[in-house]
């Protein structure tokens, strides 16, 4: 019987930690859109970025050392997966290393969760990229990165890769797809998060005097009857003025070089 139970939980904890070891699901690959019209052009800026749509492929020729820009709209609960190759039809000289990335609309790198965003490969390789975006979210702090509904760039590159092969013509095939439309994955603000400033009512009620503030300085308070406006720090202030004044005649007097008398 005891032994029977030892099984049985050994076999319980190596379930468990095969669940824990298991990787994640990886994101589906995104399909184009039936009758979708290609995109055959892309912008060299952020300012000229061409617009392109979930499902809307984009079959283009360009060279390498080329910065390409697109721009699509995102919504709140979307999550996009952005799928990139870039063939040569001239073998390349040597390895190379290219790069997919996404800025928001304040031109904000956002960061990936799958997917080989700047592959390094060789020479006779077509190069494969991908990028799964974190889910749009409908708010955000201010001083956060997070993703917000808006416009997002992405831009495909090379970063690293031999000064021969630079202007030499490459094709490429990209395609974004979005998952996730009307789904949020942090809900709705129910209540402001900031304190309520609306204006409240008006009082008409007199306001009730504050109880004057007693001056009890101990044996310092002594009643002078002749000058009933002054307290006693200010009648101490003055005699304290006043001696100092004295002293300084009779240090002056006593430190002054005598005048000699004049002769006849």
């Amino acid at each position: 019987m005891k032994s029977t139970i030892i099984r049985t939980g050994a076999a319980v904890t190596l379930a468990g930690l095969t669940l824990l070891t298991l990787p994640a699901p990886a994101s589906a690959a995104p399909t184009p859109s039936p009758g979708a019209t290609p995109v055959t052009r892309a912008g060299t800026s952020f300012l000229t970025a061409t617009p392109i749509a979930a499902g809307q492929p984009v079959r283009m020729d360009a060279a390498v050392g080329d910065y390409l820009y697109w721009s699509f709209s995102a919504a709140a609960g979307e999550r996009h997966v952005v799928t990139a190759t870039v063939s040569s039809p001239k073998a390349r000289s040597g390895a190379s290393t290219w790069k997919v990335e996404v800025f928001d609309g304040l031109r904000r790198r956002q960061s990936c969760t799958d997917g080989a965003q700047a592959p390094r490969v060789d020479a006779t390789t077509d190069v494969t990229l991908g990028c799964t975006l974190r889910q749009v979210r409908s708010w955000a702090e201010p001083w956060s990165a997070d993703p917000l509904p808006g416009t997002y760039y992405l831009r495909l590159s090379v970063t690293d890769l031999p000064e021969a092969d630079l202007g030499q013509p490459i094709e490429v095939e990209l395609l974004l797809g979005a998952t996730g439309a009307g789904t949020r994955d942090d809900g709705e603000l129910k209540a402001p998060l900031v304190p309520d400033t609306r204006a409240g009512t008006v009082l008409d009620a007199e306001p009730t005097a504050q109880p004057a503030e007693s001056d009890d300085s101990g044996w310092f308070d002594i009643d002078f009857g002749w000058v009933p406006d002054l307290g006693s720090r200010w009648i101490w202030s003055a005699v304290g003025g006043i001696l100092a004044a004295v002293a300084g005649v009779i240090g002056f007097g006593l430190t002054r070089r005598p005048r000699r008398p004049r002769r006849p």
